[in-house]
């Protein structure tokens, strides 16, 4: 619910899909990593086709209209008004790239840019509510930007979604390492957070845009990580442990990179 007319609702990633120039490819690979059955909305819906955990809606493969388009995971974020949320995106700093447009009676969408140049999707639920799972083995369990602008970035998801940025309590992070969202009103920190911000260092190369990184719930992260190798993906970050679990960064078959992650505590 919308708390005024610049605030942010309490809103959180709802949906992720994948834009692939094969979906049958990406079924292969999908469904080999993380046991995922498909359903194909049908050419009214370009092709649309969700990916399901144990009957449950977990994510979708959508084939790319344009091969100029980059092959890569895009994240959904809630709102109960979409027109109303590209107002603030646009009030915010951030560029509406598309939409709002609906897409049958399954609900509204749009696509946007952040101030940092990550792209991202705004959903308005209608009979399709998102995640029908999250958390659990081959469902989505977090997601976080990576940006070269920190302060823009973090006032424009308090602004737009109601995600306020707190910085990790420890001697390593600063400002400009890492950050937790946690939706306005709710105490920050883990138990709450629905997101992260992280700053892209001299590590990444000068040429990689601000991007999300999705990822997804596995029972044995580097089960996944050699898995995804054997399916013709690739390991770009090899599986190592954090305070929240045992993560990989993984590239698929065609090119679209995404994280795996082995939980030290159940998920929310």
């Amino acid at each position: 619910m919308d708390t005024g007319p610049d605030a942010g609702p309490r809103s959180a990633p709802c949906w992720a899909d994948v834009m692939l120039p094969d979906v049958e490819a990406g079924k292969r690979f999908y469904g080999g990593l993380f046991g995922w059955t498909f359903r194909d909305a049908g050419p009214e819906y370009g092709s649309y086709t969700e990916a399901f955990q144990d009957d449950r809606a977990v994510a979708a493969l959508a084939p790319k209209p344009d091969g100029r388009m980059p092959t890569t995971w895009n994240v959904y974020f809630s709102s109960a008004d979409a027109a109303a949320t590209a107002r603030r995106i646009t009030a915010a700093g951030g560029q509406v790239v598309t939409g709002p447009f609906t897409v049958g009676p399954f609900g509204t969408m749009l696509l946007a840019a952040d101030p940092g140049g990550a792209v991202l999707g705004v959903w308005q639920s209608g009979t399709h509510h998102g995640f029908g799972e999250r958390g659990e083995p081959g469902s989505f369990a977090w997601t976080e930007v990576y940006t070269r602008d920190a302060a823009a970035v973090d006032a424009f998801y308090e602004r737009v979604f109601g995600l306020v940025a707190h910085v990790l309590d420890s001697e390593e992070a600063t400002a400009d390492d890492y950050a937790l969202w946690t939706p306005a009103g709710l105490p920050p920190g883990p138990e709450h957070a629905v997101g992260g911000r992280a700053v892209m260092g001299g590590d990444f190369p000068e040429m990689m845009p601000a991007h999300f990184l999705v990822h997804f719930a596995v029972a044995d992260c580097d089960a996944a990580a050699a898995a995804a190798g054997r399916l013709g993906g690739r390991v770009r970050r090899a599986p190592e442990n954090a305070p929240y679990g045992r993560f990989a960064v993984l590239t698929d078959s065609q090119g679209a990179d995404f994280a795996v992650l082995e939980t030290a505590a159940p998920p929310r």
